[in-house]
């Protein structure tokens, strides 16, 4: 399906077959293409770049379509590669995290550094860190499929 190039983010790079390896949703996601481009949100002389999820639902375009910033896509994928690789090893802790200490690691980007906590303000947080755990360990073959890939990609790219 092609994606739209008459709206305000302006497709640059596009992945229009994205539903086909949508993670568990593959062919059957309304995640129908990614795309790399001009932000919507661009002011004249101020062009910003961003990432697109484009979903359709079997009708139209959704409005539920997500625009980001490269740099939090990237962002992201860090928290996402941090949080993995905490909870590979959080099996050891009684309840998967301490509660007197719920820092489960962190990102330090632009000489600054950002904590990554278990959310204890969650009240259901010992429920849901199990079936978040569960759920993770159950995505496990597909995650590691794409970070093998990024990490590919990383290699390619110089990094």
């Amino acid at each position: 399906m092609k994606i739209p190039t008459n709206l305000k983010h302006k497709p640059v790079v596009c992945a229009e077959e994205y539903a086909r390896i949508d993670g568990k949703y593959a062919d059957k996601s309304d995640a129908q293409g990614l795309s790399l481009g001009l932000a919507q949100w661009n002011d004249r002389g101020n062009v910003d770049i961003s990432a697109k999820i484009w979903r359709h639902s079997g009708e139209k375009w959704s409005r539920q379509s997500e625009e980001m910033p490269m740099h939090r896509v990237l962002d992201l994928a860090i928290m996402i590669c941090k949080t993995y690789g905490y909870f590979k090893e959080a099996y050891r802790i009684p309840g998967l995290f301490d509660p007197e200490n719920p820092t489960i690691g962190a990102i330090e980007l632009q000489g600054a550094k950002t904590p990554l906590n278990v959310c204890t303000d969650n009240s259901m947080i010992a429920g849901d860190i199990q079936l978040f755990a569960q759920a993770l360990n159950d995505e496990g073959e597909r995650l590691g499929e794409r970070f093998r890939v990024l990490a590919t990609a990383l290699k390619e790219a110089g990094y």
